[in-house]
Order: structure tokens, then C-alpha cells, then sequence
């Protein structure tokens, strides 16, 4: 499968760790050039002279009205077109309702719901223009299920399973494909704010995916003929049970 996506431009938030970095190391391995996206300027300056010239630096704090309005014009800046979106940046509250801070709600609410809407609306009428692309949103298998011990997050992933399930509907005819990737838990620094012995158990289990593996699914996804759109993509670990 290696250079199937030889010429194409992405541009992945959340980009300097995590999914959104593993993202940006397949999406390489497979001839993309990627524009790294993410707030923290100094990781970003490692990682591109790390990665080498297939990679761009764009420093946005998708959390700053202002910021994240300018994303994509200061993306297109840089390079000719975006073929492909990947909507990655996102936090985590988990335990109950009571126990969290109407901020935190507010911060990571706007984060996993709010911005992702608002990058892909400001995406659609470049790719429109173009007849082409493909979006794609970091959901988790907890959009799909009532996860008790994580209500806030539960719902914002809900809220991005209906958003990209009913935008794509929108884009399709304009040549656009759009879909999620549902992961169940990945070791990646959210989970440091999972409930420690929920954490403790699903390790000593087996029952927690890398990053990569979120990855090579969306590679999967990107790689198909343009005639097949896959939608949604749960990936869990073999020994995680809802």
C-alpha cells in the first residue's frame, strides 16, 4: 500500500501526540504531505524538523475564537489545497456529573463538539470548489454507548456521531467524503484522567489499543476507491467489553 496517497495534503489536529501524531506518521508512510496542527509551538518545531520536509508546522489553539477561525486560511497559505481533514484535537472528563466544574464542561465541550464543526465548515467550500476530499473526526466507541462512568464525554462524542453522520449526507453529492473512527480506550494521555481503577483494570486486562492502530484504520479508510465511502469505524481492543 506504500505511496497510495502520493501527492494528497492533510492536515490533522491535535497533531503533536497521540492519534493525531500517529496520524501524521501513517499518513507519511503512505506519500502525503501533512500539516501538523496543534497549540503547542514548541513540540510542533521538534516534530517537523523530526519528520522532515513532508511536514508543516500550524500553530492554532482551536480553543481561541480567533485562532481557530484562521485555521484553514492560514493552512491554505502554506500549501496549495487540503485534501483531506482530520479532526482529531479533543479532551476527557470522566467520573460523575457531580464532580466536575461547569468550566471544564464548557472547555471540553467546545473542544470535541464545537471546533470540529467549525473546521469542517470552514473546509467544505475549499473541497466543494475542488469536486474532492475526505473529513474525518476522532469520535470513540463511547459516541455509540451509555458510558456510566463518563457522562460528559459520552455526549459530546454523541453529538460528533450525529454531526458526521448527518453532514455527510450534505457533502456526498459534492464529491466529499466524511466519516469517524470510533476508538475504544487508546493509551494516549487522555486517559490519564480515566477513573484510576477502571485504568488499572483495562491495562492488567489487555483491554486498551495504541494510537497506531486507530491510524492504520483510517489509512484503510482514506486508501479505498473514491466509489466506496467508509462511514464509521469502531476499533476496539479484542479483550475491552462495554
Amino acid at each position: 500500500m506504500a505511496d497510495k496517497l502520493e501527492g494528497k495534503i492533510a492536515a490533522v489536529t491535535g497533531a503533536a501526540s497521540g492519534i493525531g501524531l500517529a496520524t501524521t506518521k501513517a499518513l507519511l508512510a503512505e506519500g502525503a504531505t501533512v500539516v501538523m496542527v496543534d497549540r503547542d509551538a514548541t513540540a510542533l518545531s521538534a516534530l517537523t524538523e523530526q519528520l522532515g520536509p513532508s511536514v508543516i508546522g500550524q500553530v492554532t489553539d482551536l480553543l481561541n475564537p480567533a485562532s481557530c477561525d484562521a485555521m484553514i486560511p492560514e493552512i491554505l497559505q502554506k500549501v496549495d489545497h487540503i485534501d483531506i481533514l482530520h479532526c482529531n484535537a479533543g479532551s476527557y472528563i470522566g467520573g460523575d456529573l457531580t464532580e466536575t466544574d461547569p468550566a471544564s464542561i464548557d472547555r471540553m465541550m467546545s473542544l470535541n463538539v464545537n471546533v470540529v464543526m467549525k473546521n469542517v465548515h470552514a473546509v467544505i467550500p475549499h473541497m466543494t470548489d475542488r469536486g474532492t476530499g475526505d473529513i474525518w473526526v476522532t469520535s470513540s466507541v463511547a459516541g455509540h454507548f451509555p458510558v456510566g462512568w463518563e457522562p460528559v464525554y459520552a455526549a459530546s462524542k454523541w453529538a460528533v456521531t450525529c454531526f458526521v453522520q448527518t453532514t455527510r449526507r450534505q457533502l456526498r453529492p459534492h464529491g466529499i467524503r466524511m466519516g469517524q473512527v470510533s476508538p475504544g480506550p487508546v493509551s494516549t494521555a487522555l486517559l490519564s484522567d480515566w477513573p484510576e481503577e477502571n485504568l488499572r483494570k483495562a491495562k492488567e486486562s489487555g483491554s486498551i489499543i495504541e494510537a497506531e492502530e486507530v491510524a492504520d484504520a483510517l489509512i484503510f479508510a482514506l486508501t479505498r476507491k473514491r466509489t466506496v465511502t467508509i462511514r464509521d469505524m469502531i476499533v476496539l481492543p479484542t479483550n475491552f467489553d462495554m
